[in-house]
């Protein structure tokens, strides 16, 4: 694919506020779609190459139906936005839906796995569980998101572009303001160093010139090294990268002797299934969670009435 369309996907996306996550996606999907058709000119494809392509990932590649779909927003995207160019490709083969409970941990499941991880690592699975928070959400927080007067955190820009509030447990508290502490003398010492910049949202940077450099833009949980921007041509103190709280959450889990398919998100299922155990009204459950239709946040309830509708084995008679 021509570098220069690439180049345009970018400068568009960052242009229009989508997030590095989904740029990633989306070029991701746009180079598989690019090969599938033996690297055919771009401009010479039409309609019948999107549906084709759509087919394959159903039929041969068995994708989910959300796969499918995040593919062809990826081509839309590419179509409509760089190209300008309409065209009908609705009759492709559609991937199925699944309907599939959320994996949930009791209580007594996540106290087990939080006993194996430990620092940095333990203080953002507790915020994951205490706050229903995404992964995502955690690594972005910044200082200035952190509301310790009225116990709450400020998830900036999540799904769907929105902010909005959550609970912030006060049990972390002491955890958090010694997290602060130690993000200072990271931040001083990077200051010192001739560095100290952090990458801004779009506008920032250019309304306030010594914003970058400012600690309440600071991510809360650090990399360990500087990232350097090509495009900005200077270095910035990133957030910890996703995969490596992954990593130590799945062999948690593995140390934990708890046999669920546990993830980083399971955090997030349990929270809000707690929540709901405890009489907790399920619109705030969805206020909390972000979620933008009450209708995802009911899937929740499907895990409480498992096993309670009065019916007993016949085993157990």
């Amino acid at each position: 694919m021509a570098k220069k369309i690439l180049t345009q996907v970018h400068e568009l996306m960052r242009t229009k506020h989508y997030s590095l996550k989904t740029e990633k996606s989306y070029i991701h999907w746009m180079k598989r779609f690019y090969y599938f058709h033996n690297q055919t000119d771009i401009q010479e494809m039409n309609g019948k190459h999107i549906q084709d392509f759509l087919t394959h990932l159903a039929v041969n590649e068995k994708v989910s139906a959300s796969t499918q779909n995040q593919a062809l927003n990826a081509l839309l995207f590419l179509f409509r936005e760089i190209l300008h160019r309409e065209m009908d490709f609705s009759n492709f083969t559609k991937a199925k839906r699944s309907f599939q409970l959320p994996v949930v941990l009791s209580k007594n499941e996540i106290d087990r796995i939080f006993v194996h991880i430990e620092g940095v690592y333990l203080l953002i699975c507790k915020l994951m569980y205490g706050s229903g928070l995404r992964l995502s959400e955690v690594l972005s927080l910044r200082i200035k998101d952190i509301d310790f007067s009225y116990k709450q955190l400020i998830i900036r820009n999540s799904k769907g572009g929105k902010d909005r509030r959550t609970i912030l447990p006060i049990q972390l508290n002491d955890a958090l303001k010694s997290q602060i502490i130690q993000r200072k003398q990271l931040h001083k010492k990077d200051l010192d160093a001739g560095y100290g910049d952090v990458d801004l949202p779009n506008g920032i940077a250019k309304k306030y010139k010594n914003a970058s450099k400012s600690f309440n833009w600071q991510y809360l949980f650090p990399a360990k090294r500087l990232y350097y921007i090509h495009d900005k041509k200077m270095f910035v103190r990133y957030h910890l990268h996703d995969s490596a709280v992954q990593r130590v959450f799945k062999k948690a889990v593995i140390k934990s002797g708890i046999h669920k398919n546990a993830t980083c998100h399971t955090l997030r299922h349990s929270f809000a299934t707690h929540l709901l155990q405890n009489n907790y009204d399920i619109r705030t459950v969805q206020e909390l969670l972000g979620h933008k239709d009450v209708r995802t946040t009911m899937i929740y309830t499907h895990v409480l009435t498992t096993n309670k509708l009065g019916v007993k084995s016949p085993l157990d008679d």
